[in-house]
């Protein structure tokens, strides 16, 4: 493979892992991030670091001038579902007028293709499995905004021929999850909770259903969208099959931390969607039938790198902009006001 792409969120969770598929496949890799929830350490050997936003619009500007890019892989966002209800501002900025500012650049510089990571979050209620060709519902602003820039892109393919693909990734855990996030990536919260010998929280009665996916499954499939012709202009799903309740979630995840019967306690019930998994038949059908890994497996290796990294304080956050209806636990989080 040859050219340069761009990997924006490239210092986080999956974005880290994407940037080294890109690596391997042969590609020179340039990641934007803001480090708001990544790590510098998590770019891989090999890939160019800018530390900066897609809401800065001059920056964006200058590293399209400067790279020209062919290919654009954008999965910087804020991904906090239920939070998102109580920072409406911040989401809506950080995930559409800077995906906007994104989709302007690729468009002026002719990029080959634009890969963007949207979410399941984007059916909402939808009865599960959840397919491409259902009309979304999103319920929160987070999955909302995920849907405006998914329209947004099939806007600019009509109006200025710019090929994208759509993947709908779901609940991936692994190795980089930011674990000091108290407000998402539940996998990351458990494991955290318990290194510090905190109870695992819940919000109620743990019989919420999710798909959990390691982020070695789905990576190497974002990364392969850009060169695949049959993705083009095209939505998938991506993730495992085989759903979960939180609360066996619980109880596997505390077995992969040697600390099997941890304490879990359970929060007054959150508004969320209750079941949500996908169907992969068109993922499969156009990348191939891949090996899954069991969720043991999968749980296990992020376990041993959560051991190596140890505990990480949560820090406090200062962008709520409601908080009628914020949950007490996250209520306690927030950053003192002036």
């Amino acid at each position: 493979m040859e050219g340069i792409v761009l990997v924006t969120g490239g210092a986080g969770f999956i974005g880290a892992h994407v940037a080294q598929a890109l690596l391997t496949a042969g590609f020179r890799v340039v990641v934007l991030d803001d480090l708001s929830g990544g790590h510098r350490r998590n770019v891989p050997d090999g890939a160019e670091f800018v530390e900066g936003s897609i809401v800065d619009e001059r920056l964006l500007a200058d590293l399209f001038n400067r790279y020209r890019f062919r290919f654009v892989y954008h999965l910087a966002a804020y991904a906090a579902e239920g939070l998102s209800h109580f920072i409406r501002r911040f989401n809506y900025v950080n995930n559409v007028v800077g995906s906007v500012n994104l989709i302007n650049e690729a468009v002026r510089h002719e990029v080959e293709c634009f890969v963007f990571t949207s979410s399941i979050a984007v059916y909402g209620a939808i009865e599960p499995p959840m397919h491409e060709d259902q009309v979304p519902h999103p319920e929160d602003p987070y999955g909302i905004a995920k849907y405006a820039v998914e329209q947004d892109l099939e806007a600019a393919r009509r109006m200025f021929g710019l090929p994208y693909v759509i993947f709908r990734p779901h609940n991936v855990y692994g190795e980089f999850q930011n674990i000091a996030d108290p407000y998402r990536n539940v996998v990351g919260i458990f494991m955290n909770q318990i290194m510090k010998g905190a109870p695992m929280s819940v919000f109620g009665d743990g019989t919420q259903r999710r798909a959990f996916s390691y982020v070695g499954d789905v990576a190497p499939v974002i990364a392969a969208g850009a060169w695949t012709p049959a993705a083009r202009n095209r939505v998938f799903n991506v993730g495992a099959d085989e759903p979960v309740s939180v609360g066996d979630l619980a109880r596997a995840v505390a077995g992969a931390m040697e600390a099997p019967g941890h304490q879990v306690i359970h929060l007054p019930e959150r508004q969320e969607v209750q079941f949500a998994w996908a169907d992969h038949s068109r993922c499969q059908e156009v990348f191939g039938q891949r090996t899954a890994t069991p969720l043991a497996d999968g749980l296990a290796r992020m376990a041993a790198w959560v051991r190596q990294e140890g505990p990480r304080a949560t820090p406090p956050f200062d962008a709520i902009e409601l908080d009628r209806g914020l949950p007490p636990s996250w209520r306690a989080l927030q950053a003192p006001r002036a």
